[in-house]
């Protein structure tokens, strides 16, 4: 396994809407595993394959790692449903625009459907930071970051901040 470099803001491939991962294979496998190495050694929660510069429908997350508890997970063709009409506004980060964080509303239950690398169609519902997790994850394969969960003022903003510390 090894360490990917992150793609980052505002690389045009964060703005594509990712392909279907098309077969389950040893090379998958291994992009899974420097996934997880990646966003280990990063050190984030979360790593969406076009973050890497992969443009297929894959995620890997561990909400809880950080805490010392590993729960690690590679969702591969995922999709998410709101299961509650609850929403939650949280502080997110994301490794590719690193140095801001934005507050996102998001719901705060779902259900993630996901084939697992045995190919075996996996449902599991996800509450609290890990639901807020997976849709950050989600939004990275629709093309979209937490910016676009901003009112515009509040997006210029923030594009202004991360923008001056690239300089």
């Amino acid at each position: 396994m090894s360490v990917l470099p992150i793609v980052m803001w505002p690389d045009a491939r964060l703005r594509k809407v990712c392909t279907p991962v098309a077969a389950l294979d040893a090379a998958l496998e291994k992009l899974i595993g420097d996934m997880f190495e990646t966003m280990y050694d990063a050190p984030g929660r979360g790593l969406a394959a076009p973050q890497v510069g992969v443009m297929q429908r894959l995620f890997v997350m561990d909400a809880t790692w950080k805490e010392g508890e590993m729960s690690p997970l590679a969702c591969i063709n995922p999709s998410i449903l709101p299961v509650c009409d609850v929403p939650s506004t949280n502080e997110e980060a994301c490794l590719s625009i690193k140095g801001v964080a934005a507050d996102v509303t998001r719901p705060n239950e779902i259900e993630l459907h996901y084939t697992d690398l045995n190919a075996a169609m996996v449902t599991a519902r996800l509450e609290g930071f890990a639901a807020i997790c997976a849709q950050h994850e989600m939004d990275h394969l629709e093309g979209r970051v937490i910016f676009d969960h901003l009112e515009t003022d509040a997006r210029v903003a923030l594009e202004r901040e991360y923008e001056s510390l690239l300089t």
